[in-house]
């Protein structure tokens, strides 16, 4: 597995604060009015409570309150109120100067256990090298951004361009084949990156040109391994009021069930 990253979080005298320099990479939205993805505000979250705790990340949520355009920088300060012999309680505020654009909170560690089973199945479908790279609504050489960045292929559903299907999903579910295209560790930081795609399902199921902005984004890590793909399986569980619901289940290429995320999303048509 690659020792390379996504993004470089960067450390400072304080043990319990870091820099992230939002660049148009790491941002999503259209040219000339980028934002820092949710999904990076998370893994840099993520990655800042487990170098200050020395732990892995069981569990994670994050509350996005604002956005962080490039070139800003994002300042992550690290609490940890409790801190055991086997998991600690962690926070991070991430904030623009003093506008504050992300709460996460997590609990972090490993127990000794005997313990290790999945019930989640990934999906039977063919490998990646048996679909196209789906064509991203957004970022090209031009103007470049995340999704310049990720190499999906799309296994099931509407994606992109194709969610303008006009017919409600009979299921919601879309389920993609998904890496980075550049050699960077699939680590808990890349998982909550990928995880913060859930949105991007919601066109499929409502057979509109649309998506949605996170209100939280909860990831659960199971167990991690190499690989050089991840099976994202996403479930839009419903929509109301403005509002959808979602999941996603982040398999190893072998099976192996490495995450679980949801969130809740403000839904957004975008039919111009």
């Amino acid at each position: 597995m690659s020792d390379r990253v996504f993004f470089d979080l960067k450390s400072t005298h304080n043990p319990h604060r870091y820099h992230l320099q939002v660049e148009p990479g790491l941002s999503v939205g259209p040219p000339g009015n980028l934002f820092m993805f949710g999904g990076v505000g998370m893994a840099a979250s993520i990655r800042a409570m487990e170098r200050t705790c020395e732990r892995p990340t069981v569990w994670a949520t994050a509350q996005y309150l604002s956005y962080a355009r490039p070139p800003s920088i994002v300042d992550l300060d690290v609490l940890v109120p409790v801190h055991g012999n086997y998991n600690s309680q962690a926070r991070v505020i991430g904030h623009v100067g003093d506008k504050e654009i992300l709460t996460v909170n997590a609990a972090l560690g490993a127990r000794p256990s005997e313990f290790s089973h999945q019930w989640a199945v990934a999906p039977d479908v063919p490998g990646p090298e048996n679909f196209d790279p789906a064509e991203h609504w957004r970022g090209d050489d031009r103007d470049p951004d995340l999704h310049t960045r990720i190499d999906m292929r799309v296994v099931k559903g509407r994606y992109g361009k194709d969610r303008k299907g006009g017919e409600l999903s009979p299921d919601g579910q879309v389920v993609l084949w998904v890496r980075p295209l550049e050699d960077v560790a699939i680590d808990s930081a890349m998982l909550a990156v990928f995880a913060d795609f859930v949105p991007s399902a919601i066109g499929n199921a409502i057979g509109r040109n649309a998506g949605g902005n996170s209100l939280d984004n909860t990831i659960r890590f199971r167990h991690i391994v190499p690989t050089e793909w991840v099976l994202c399986d996403i479930r839009i569980h419903g929509v109301h009021g403005g509002f959808g619901h979602g999941r996603m289940h982040l398999f190893a290429q072998d099976g192996e069930l490495m995450a679980s995320a949801s969130q809740s999303v403000i839904l957004r048509i975008h039919d111009k």
